[in-house]
């Protein structure tokens, strides 16, 4: 069912509304895995792993949806050349960052500086597949960021950005899920999830179907009607 009480981060009003983006804000991230489970689409969308911690750790209203803006880190002995500009200098209004490195590593790949531009050029938030720093001056300035884990180091000792917009892999081995430029990002209290931008328009519909059913389930359960009743009713 949708949040009640939605303080999405939005894009500075000088970029362009993406009326998808906009149709989405009515949606918690458990409708859209919901939609995509009609759809056939693996694990709803849901990626693993990634979770809240500004402005606050797990707690609050924040959500984040925009087209995603991906950045691939690789070892420093990858044979691909160092990407050769910032990444965050290009980072459209309205998107999300999806930063992506490979497992296990200790080091941070994002802090508190890339936050500032990234906000600046307008993006919704930003999303870590790994660790990420400078948490305190993260919530600060009220930056969206979800994330595997938080550590302190930088990562130049040990990685470096290989391609910005490309096709990246969750990194988890939980799931088999890739993350495209372009793709929808959603994040809120629930977690991570990404909307193939060519099932958009099909999985919107299926999201207020299911919330208007859902929303006459709840009154029926609060009137005492059985769940197993409701759900016949009404689904």
């Amino acid at each position: 069912m949708p949040s009640t009480s939605s303080a999405t981060m939005r894009p500075d009003s000088s970029s362009s509304e993406d009326p998808i983006v906009e149709a989405l804000q009515a949606y918690t991230t458990c409708d859209v895995s919901d939609a995509l489970i009609k759809l056939k689409f693996r694990n709803g969308g849901f990626l693993s792993g990634l979770t809240m911690w500004s402005p606050k750790r797990q707690d609050g209203p924040t959500k984040i949806i925009g087209p995603a803006y991906t950045v691939q880190y690789v070892p420093l002995d990858d044979e691909r050349p160092k990407h050769p500009t910032h990444y965050i200098d290009s980072v459209p209004p309205g998107a999300v960052v999806f930063v992506s490195c490979p497992p296990k590593t200790p080091n941070a790949v994002y802090g508190g500086l890339m936050s500032r531009r990234a906000r600046v050029s307008g993006a919704a938030g930003s999303v870590i597949d790994g660790r990420f720093r400078d948490l305190q001056e993260q919530r600060d300035m009220r930056y969206p960021i979800f994330a595997r884990d938080v550590g302190t180091a930088p990562p130049a000792e040990l990685l470096k950005v290989a391609a910005v917009n490309v096709p990246v892999k969750l990194q988890t081995d939980e799931q088999d899920m890739t993350i495209r430029p372009g793709d929808y990002l959603i994040a809120d209290l629930n977690g991570v999830v990404v909307l193939p931008k060519e099932l958009a328009e099909q999985a919107l519909p299926l999201m207020k179907n299911q919330v208007e059913a859902d929303e006459k389930m709840a009154v029926a359960i609060e009137q005492r009607m059985t769940f197993t009743e409701a759900s016949k009713m009404f689904r």
